[in-house]
């Protein structure tokens, strides 16, 4: 079923057309736009995630307003979307909020943190309890406004060269992980770098690094990480459920009329929708081809996963003794984390255990 048949069955598209139709029947002004991503083409469902929802806008506005989307590097570089966007550079930027932890170490919580939300969890948080607007003053001291738009899931844990048995086998070893996860793998003895997507295969290739990180089987396999590193760990405990944020500079947001904004807001919250569906299509076939490609799937090791998560909650708690903006944040965060990870203990992981294989 193709996604817009599927979206209209489902009540989305009838709803916006319903919504937008008799609006843009009417003279409504042309507006173009720039949108910069921090991802390079190649990814094709997390740079696709901006294509799409810039031909969503297009559709529910009768192609009144224009969005052109542009790679990581065409206009910036990947990891300065947030700078892009807010200094008017491009209007629009779809980006990861962990990225930018140096300019606030609360906007981890937007994109996701270690031993956090998955991506339904992060969806209740923002849409219905209360996280969206929690994040909405942090992001205008910014000058933008954000819209949830993509998720990746539950991440691999990573690729590196040689078998990870414990924690000794951490030390001293040069791994590409921002963000919380970096923070987190620093105090486990790792020495986290910071790369964008396209700067990756190089630098472990040439052995600048030991191990990356960067989603799962499907975009993981597309980079080719597994020509130069085959130990695949699992589960990605540093980023269980990665949220793709739409940043809007908020001095053109203003300007644009009601029914523009609708639009964008509605498009944002269909590739939310979307791209998580997409992932978990591709990476099950993904991840059968790197093991018959010679993979091996490892899991991590009891002793880390403990480590990681004893060093990933200290953290929190030091940042949240430092900073009133990250223990706001943090406070409500961690309350709604403790709710719903004792239900979804009951539902979810009661008949996961149960029904799911095991490799």
């Amino acid at each position: 079923m193709k996604r817009r048949d599927f979206l209209r069955k489902a009540g989305i598209g009838v709803a916006a057309s319903a919504a937008f139709g008799p609006v843009f029947a009417q003279a409504q002004p042309t507006v173009r736009w720039r949108l910069t991503s921090s991802f390079p083409k190649s990814l094709d469902t997390l740079f696709g995630g901006a294509e799409e929802f810039a031909q969503r806008v297009a559709e529910l506005t009768g192609g009144k307003l224009q969005i052109r989307v542009y790679q990581a590097g065409e206009i910036v570089p990947g990891l300065q979307v947030l700078d892009a966007v807010q200094q008017g550079t491009v209007e629009m930027g779809q980006t990861a909020s962990y990225y930018y932890v140096g300019k606030s170490q609360a906007l981890a919580f937007d994109a996701g943190v270690p031993f956090g939300l998955t991506y339904r969890q992060q969806n209740a948080w923002m849409y219905h309890g209360g996280g969206i607007g929690l994040f909405r003053p942090i992001f205008a001291d910014f000058g933008i406004i954000q819209f949830p738009a993509g998720n990746t899931g539950v991440q691999m844990g990573g690729w590196f060269r040689k078998e990870i048995k414990g924690l000794a086998d951490l030390k001293g070893l040069k791994m590409r992980i921002p963000g919380p996860g970096g923070q987190v793998m620093s105090r486990l003895g790792v020495v986290p770098q910071v790369l964008a997507g396209g700067d990756i295969y190089p630098a472990l290739e040439r052995g600048a690094i030991d191990a990356t990180e960067w989603v799962g089987p499907y975009d993981d396999e597309k980079l080719g990480f597994y020509k130069v590193a085959k130990y695949y760990y699992y589960p990605g405990w540093h980023e269980p459920g990665t949220q793709l944020t739409l940043y809007v500079n908020l001095k053109e947001w203003q300007k644009l009329p009601k029914e523009y904004q609708q639009a964008i807001e509605v498009a944002a919250s269909e590739v939310n929708l979307t791209m998580q569906a997409k992932y978990d299509q591709l990476n099950a076939a993904a991840l059968q081809r790197l093991i018959k490609n010679g993979v091996r799937l490892r899991k991590w090791p009891a002793e880390v996963l403990k480590a990681a998560q004893k060093a990933a909650f200290e953290w929190f708690e030091e940042e949240s003794a430092k900073d009133a903006t990250y223990r706001k944040v943090y406070t409500a965060w961690k309350k709604f984390r403790e709710e719903q990870y004792r239900w979804f203990g009951v539902a979810e992981l009661g008949y996961e255990q149960f029904a799911f294989p095991a490799l």
